[in-house]
């Protein structure tokens, strides 16, 4: 009987082995875009230059680009607690388990089965009792994948799993910029917030000097109500960026998925002081675009597609199941394991498709539709990586450039406000002239602020448009 067994399973896995695969040999489709961005959008700038090649940029850690150690300590937070986050992980969880179940269907599955019967009857004027004793152990109506079917369904299984692993780590990928972008703006609004209460003193002491001046003849009323306005329009951007900023805290509390510690509150640092986080390769190939988690997953839907291509093809060949078992039977229990009491069965059935309406023909139509949908859907994101990475290289230079600019035009207002508010008390210039210094000054101070963080966004986009490390260190070696 040993014999009998060892022979069945050889010839099974013989069978299933030896089986062939209907599935299109895969090509990646070519990328649609240019093999390099072009020349212009290069920038090489002392702050945003690093020389990692291409590719190296997904293998940075987060905590090699992102270097405060405050920020560092709100994506650690984040990453840990971020429900959203949790999600994705748990996804994944569900999509390893159904590629567990299809590669099972693979193997037979084998049962153990056992019973004991003893009765008694009514033959002819006496009584007759009978025993029957049974264990076996059986494989039912198990498929032979001559065709691949099975394999094709468990290679798409495999690929929706390794999809949404990519999902997860562009989910990291993201979770990470948007940490950061919403530190950035939180610290910019801080700011904004500290240089209108300077500008509401600067404009109290003015109203004041102003009302002084009106008290003795030398100023007039129009002058003072110009110096009420201006100081109401401060007072209004006061509450407003009260409001801003404490918005953005709450935000950043959603963000990590847990109370910010009250050290990071009090502890933050002027959005200006902040130093360049910018992480640009030296050589700026398209296929950098391959690296990025999203590009990766819609390659692996795509792979998907081609698999189940193998399966709708397989669906038109015969369906070949087997059913077997091996065990003992007696009608004695003390004697079960006899010699002589073994028994086996081997049922093999064939199943093929003559007549379904066009149906299987129509499901291989789907299937090969759906492959043709997820090229586009494929080429589509890499066109749409291209154009990110395309529009954050050039913000890398431009706003480099800006920047340098509207720093100067800031300390120019500033030189144009003392100069004014000296001719103003020398009784030279009119109020009007030191008013339009004053909101000249105010609004400077605004847009350099504005035009850093833009620029601190970019380079917070650079790295994630680039494919970002999603790790916490970059691997050594």
């Amino acid at each position: 009987m040993k014999n009998t067994v060892k022979h069945m399973l050889s010839a099974a896995l013989f069978l299933v082995l030896g089986g062939c695969s209907l599935i299109p040999e895969y090509q990646r489709p070519a990328l649609p875009v240019a093999d390099t961005f072009a020349s212009q959008y290069i920038t090489q700038t002392p702050s945003a230059v690093t020389d990692k090649q291409p590719g190296a940029v997904s293998d940075l850690g987060w905590r090699d680009v992102f270097v405060n150690p405050r920020l560092q300590s709100l994506i650690e937070t984040a990453l840990q607690n971020n429900r959203n986050l949790r999600e994705t992980a748990l996804t994944i969880e569900s999509f390893q388990a159904q590629y567990r179940i299809q590669r099972a269907a693979l193997l037979p599955e084998l049962a153990g089965e056992g019973y004991g019967m003893k009765q008694r009857t009514l033959g002819g004027t006496d009584h007759i009792t009978a025993e029957s004793y049974l264990l076996a152990v059986r494989v039912t109506s198990y498929e032979l994948d001559f065709f691949g079917r099975i394999r094709s369904l468990k290679d798409q299984a495999l690929e929706q799993y390794l999809a949404m692993e990519e999902t997860h780590r562009s989910a990291t990928i993201s979770l990470i910029a948007e940490v950061a972008r919403s530190y950035l703006i939180w610290l910019a609004d801080r700011e904004l917030l500290y240089i209108s209460e300077d500008t509401r003193k600067v404009e109290e002491e003015s109203y004041k000097l102003v009302e002084q001046r009106v008290g003795a003849g030398i100023a007039n009323e129009m002058d003072l109500a110009q110096a009420r306005t201006s100081l109401e329009t401060v007072k209004a951007n006061l509450a407003k960026y009260r409001r801003q900023v404490a918005l953005d805290f709450h935000y950043l509390n959603l963000l990590a998925g847990a109370t910010i510690p009250q050290d990071i509150r009090d502890e933050a640092e002027a959005l200006s002081d902040m130093a360049p986080i910018a992480v640009m390769p030296s050589t700026l190939s398209s296929h950098v675009l391959l690296q990025r988690p999203d590009i990766i997953a819609a390659e692996h839907e795509l792979m998907g597609a081609n698999a189940n291509i193998g399966a709708a093809r397989a669906a038109f060949f015969p369906t070949i199941s087997l059913s077997a078992g091996v065990g003992v039977i007696s009608a004695d229990l003390g004697n079960l394991f006899d010699g002589g009491s073994g028994l086996w069965s081997f049922s093999p059935s064939v199943s093929m498709p003559i007549f379904n309406a066009g149906r299987l023909q129509a499901e291989l139509n789907v299937a090969e539709i759906s492959k043709e949908i997820n090229v586009a859907r494929y080429e589509s994101a890499i066109q749409t990586a291209f154009r990110e990475v395309s529009d954050a290289l050039v913000g890398v230079g431009t706003y480099e450039e800006q920047l340098h600019a509207q720093k100067a035009n800031l300390q120019a207002n500033e030189e144009y406000f003392s100069h004014a508010r000296n001719r103003y008390q020398e009784g030279v210039d009119s109020f009007l002239t030191l008013l339009d210094a004053q909101r000249s000054l105010y609004s400077s101070r605004q847009d350099y602020l504005t035009l850093k963080l833009a620029q601190l966004e970019n380079q917070v986009d650079l790295y994630k448009v680039l494919g970002g490390g999603w790790q916490e260190l970059t691997t050594q070696p």
